[in-house]
Formats: C-alpha cells, structure tokens, sequence
C-alpha cells in the first residue's frame, strides 16, 4: 500500500482512482463495507482503491473542544486500511485552507485535480467542504461533471438483542468504550478493542501480591471505561490471556488512573517493550477491598474469569 503524507504529494494525479473519502476512525465495519465496495469497483476498471483521509481530526482545527479522542494511533489506522483493501492512502493535513474550501471546490481542486476518480465510495452521512456543506446529492452532481460516479452506501445496521439495533459509527463506538461495553464496540469494529503502547515502569505493588502486572503508556488514544476486563496481550509476537485493570488503586488510596495488565502465565521483562492490549468482556468495577488479603482473593477471581473466557473462546 503507497502511502502520500499530503494532497500535495499527489502529483501527477492518481489516474481513475475509486475513491472514498473520511476520518475513517477505527476503521469499523462500515469503512469495511465502504472499501468492501470500492474493491468490486477497482477490479472492473482496473484502477486502484484510494482513501482519502484527514489528520488530525478536523474538529480538532475548527472546534477543538469538540474533538474526538482517536480509536487508534495512526500506524494502526494504516494496517486496517490496507487489511480492509486501500492500496493508496492520502493523509490531507487538517489545516484552516483545506477545511475552508467550499464544496464545489474541494469537489473540482483535490478530488478531481488530485484523484480523477471512475467511482466515489460514501456511506448516507456523508459531509464534505467547509462546514460540511457538501451533501451525497451535491458530490453525485458534481462527480457527474467529469463522468464519475458517486455510489452511496446504506449505513450498516447490527442486531444484539431482540428488537436493539446498532447503527455502527466511531463516534457509537466511543460512547459505548466510555460505558465499558466493549463485546459491543468490538462487534462494531470487527474485532476487539485494542490499545497500544509502550510498557513503563509501575509501582511493583502487583508483584508483591503474587500477580505481577505491566504498565501501559498509551498515548492520544480513547481509553475504555475505568474496570477490569478479560483481554489479551499481544508481545514480542505472542499472545497471552490478560487480565486488565484500567484506573486508580483505591484500595492504597492511589488516584492515578493507569492501565495495568496480568499476563497469565507469563514471566519475564517487558520494560520497554511495545502491547497490544485487546479487550474481550467487562468483568467488574474499580472497588476499594478492605484490604490487601480481600483484594488478593478478588484478583484470583478475576484471573480465573480470564481464564475461563480465554477456554470459551
């Protein structure tokens, strides 16, 4: 996958692209629809499955009070787009002239001076040019100008209960992270929740209860609801089942929110090391025990639970 890191790069244009343009936050299943589509597309024509995709997010330039926190880091969003089938990704930089482009011209400078697209790929919400004044109606009559042809999908509906239905985006995902349903989110997604970072030095006091934990540094990313979760942990190209515990330690009357992760079965070093943390199930809320010996009876709760999810699955 050819990765441009501006619009400008793109030069010469991308000659009959089939296009689909958006944040495309965590790369959820209706952005795997969206590309599903655009790659039927590509294999008639012959050209290549482009993405068009803004960072940051253009909240955070024209209302940053009202950005979003991001699913995932920017290399991650690159693996799923490639794994979900772009072979082009074009990162336009959020920047006031961009973001200040009327419909019309976002429509005739970047997308057909830049892309010269056969097909354009969106899903029923879309909005494009300042303020979101472009509407799917708009994009199919001026796509129409240059023989291209806008495509604009259902959005993707998904059954999880008799009569509930969700109606999958980033920012439903967010909210339901926020709530610790995260067996929905990763239903949404396609797969589970992840956070990545490095591992960093913690407190030890996991150790000296006899359940040794690493300590997460996750940077710029949306963390799920304060609890302990069933997971796993991707390191050093192994899995292990994790029990995950996401806030403060208020059983030592600790206030700092950290992430920490029970690798079952594991032994060893891992300072510095990059993780995967994946979340599978909420198993309960952050409590203060009576006790260190309370809390240690409740941690070998919490890691046969893990166990016992990891031997389901």
């Amino acid at each position: 996958m050819k990765v441009y890191e501006s619009i400008e790069n793109v030069d010469p244009p991308i000659e009959g692209s089939v296009l689909t343009v958006g944040n495309f936050d965590g790369v959820h299943r209706a952005h795997q629809q969206l590309l599903a589509q655009a790659g039927l597309f590509a294999a008639n024509t012959g050209g290549p499955v482009v993405v068009l995709t803004f960072d940051p997010h253009p909240l955070s330039v024209v209302r940053p009070a009202m950005a979003p926190q991001r699913l995932m880091p920017r290399n991650e969003k690159l693996l799923r787009l490639r794994e979900a089938g772009a072979d082009v990704v074009v990162i336009a930089r959020s920047e006031p002239g961009l973001l200040g482009l009327s419909a019309e011209a976002f429509v005739r400078d970047v997308i057909q001076a830049r892309f010269q697209p056969t097909h354009i790929v969106e899903g029923p919400s879309f909005g494009f040019g300042r303020g979101r004044e472009g509407t799917p109606e708009l994009l199919a009559t001026l796509a129409g100008t240059f023989g291209c042809e806008v495509h604009i999908l259902e959005a993707v509906h998904l059954q999880v209960d008799e009569g509930e239905t969700l109606l999958v985006s980033s920012s439903l995902i967010r909210q339901l992270l926020s709530e610790g349903k995260v067996r929905r989110a990763a239903l949404c997604l396609g797969r589970p929740y992840s956070l990545l970072g490095s591992v960093v030095e913690g407190m030890q006091r996991g150790a000296k209860l006899g359940f040794p934990t690493i300590n997460l540094a996750v940077e710029d990313q949306l963390i799920p609801k304060d609890g302990v979760y069933a997971g796993s942990a991707r390191v050093v190209g192994r899995d292990w089942a994790a029990a995950i515990s996401i806030g403060p330690a208020p059983t030592f009357g600790d206030a700092l929110r950290q992430i920490e992760a029970h690798l079952l079965d594991f032994d060893g070093d891992l300072y510095g090391e990059q993780v995967r943390l994946d979340f599978l199930h909420f198993l309960r809320g952050q409590q203060k025990f009576s006790g260190v010996e309370a809390l240690k009876a409740q941690l070998s709760v919490d890691v046969q639970s893990v166990r016992d999810a990891r031997d389901q699955s």
